[in-house]
Formats: structure tokens, C-alpha cells, sequence
């Protein structure tokens, strides 16, 4: 099961760590997000929660995978969601982005395999 909580790490202090076996932190390429990320999985440790991964999101070029791959464990990462102007589209539409967008679904789908999930 995948819970999804606020942004933020108010959270982490209110009991909802418990029985959880890993968080999954959701960045962007910048050094605030990479700080919340350790945030996190110091955090997390203290409160017994072992693994920490991350999915970066908003990815628009080499550039800033680069700067991901370099700030982030191997072990912890889970993959990118590149940005996709068909994402902005969807939601003007009132639509899923999984019906907008094949790229973020393909992205997806690796993302689970990573976890460990069945294939979409």
C-alpha cells in the first residue's frame, strides 16, 4: 500500500510512521529538495523506518538528472519523472495524465518495476 502525506515532514512526528517498511520522497531537481530528502531519511531512521527512495520529478533535461544522480544514493533512487507539457494539459482538461501522457506512464511503470511491483 502507498500512502500519500502532505509535503512537509510535520507529519513524520504524529504517529504515521508506524508499520511502514519505506517512505518514497518525491524531489526536484534543486538543493532545497535534496535537503528536505535527507530531512527525511534522517528522520525516518530515528523513528525505524530503514529506506528512504526517491523519484525526481519535474525533470526537464540532462542537466538536471545529472545533478540528481550526483546528490542522491544509487540505492535510494527510484527514477525520474521528466516534465511532460502534456501533464499541464491533462489537468486543464480535467483529464488523468495517464490518459494524456505515454511518457509519464512508461515512467511509471519502471519506477514500479524498481520497487519490485508487478508490471502495470
Amino acid at each position: 500500500m502507498i500512502l500519500d502525506m502532505e509535503a512537509g515532514l510535520e507529519h513524520l512526528g504524529r504517529g504515521t510512521t508506524s508499520g511502514m517498511d519505506q517512505f518514497i520522497v518525491v524531489i526536484e531537481p534543486g538543493a532545497r529538495s535534496i535537503q528536505t530528502y535527507r530531512n527525511v531519511k534522517r528522520l525516518a531512521l530515528e523513528l525505524g523506518v530503514k529506506q528512504v527512495r526517491v523519484v525526481a520529478s519535474k525533470i526537464r533535461d540532462e542537466k538536471d538528472e545529472q545533478f540528481i544522480l550526483e546528490k542522491i544514493p544509487a540505492e535510494d533512487f527510484l527514477g525520474f519523472i521528466h516534465y511532460h507539457p502534456s501533464i499541464m494539459e491533462a489537468d486543464r482538461l480535467g483529464k488523468s495524465p495517464y490518459d494524456c501522457s505515454p511518457e509519464l506512464v512508461k515512467e511509471v511503470k519502471d519506477i514500479v518495476q524498481r520497487m519490485g511491483g508487478e508490471n502495470l
